[in-house]
């Protein structure tokens, strides 16, 4: 399924170039993560992760931005079974592929932009050792893949880009219990196309 995305994106990068109107960037940012459970058995408070990657923007009103970039999600979660207390963190690595549909207000070098659209994360590296262990290792897996929803708005300012979004699972992380994230993104992005 990786490959799958990755040949799209390469796809929609390299017939870009026949478009009108084609930027091509990298980006890197901050997004604080929460991870809430259905039954609300645990205390569950968010982290700070980070995003790195590339983007691209095809169109000009109303564009497509298809972006790949890694980075890092989780929780910290406190519960009690009986009159022990455990403290533990979910900490997730994961490859995100957001296809988003915008449209913008403005110039090419001085505009407001709105976007919305799917977001489709693969999880590389799952480091929630100590909580599932303290848990239930067999219980608490983890999806390898995960469908989101990222809406938000940015501005641009000559080549520089700003966003701010916000996303939210559309399904569980995790296959037994329930378990959704949601996740605010701040991010810089510079324009090199």
């Amino acid at each position: 399924m990786k490959k799958i995305v990755l040949a799209v994106f390469l796809l929609i990068l390299t017939s870009a170039g026949a478009s009108a109107q084609f930027h091509l960037g990298i980006k890197g940012g901050l997004n604080y993560t929460t991870i809430k459970a259905q039954d609300n058995q645990f205390d569950e408070s968010g982290i700070l992760g980070y995003q790195v990657g590339v983007w691209s923007r095809i169109g000009k009103s109303f564009y497509l931005q298809p972006e790949i970039y890694v980075g890092s999600k989780g929780s910290n979660i406190t519960f009690s079974t009986g009159s022990t207390t455990t403290e533990a963190k979910q900490k997730f690595t994961t490859l995100d592929v957001p296809v988003l549909l915008g449209t913008r207000i403005g110039k090419d070098k001085l505009n407001f932009r709105i976007m919305a659209g799917p977001s489709f994360q693969f999880n590389l590296d799952d480091n929630s050792s100590a909580f599932s262990q303290a848990v239930n290792p067999d219980f608490y897996k983890y999806r390898d893949y995960v469908t989101n929803l990222q809406a938000g708005a940015g501005i641009d300012l000559g080549n520089l880009s700003v966003d701010l979004r916000y996303e939210t699972s559309l399904q569980d992380i995790n296959k037994n219990d329930g378990q959704k994230q949601s996740l605010l993104h701040l991010s810089l992005g510079f324009k090199i196309l």
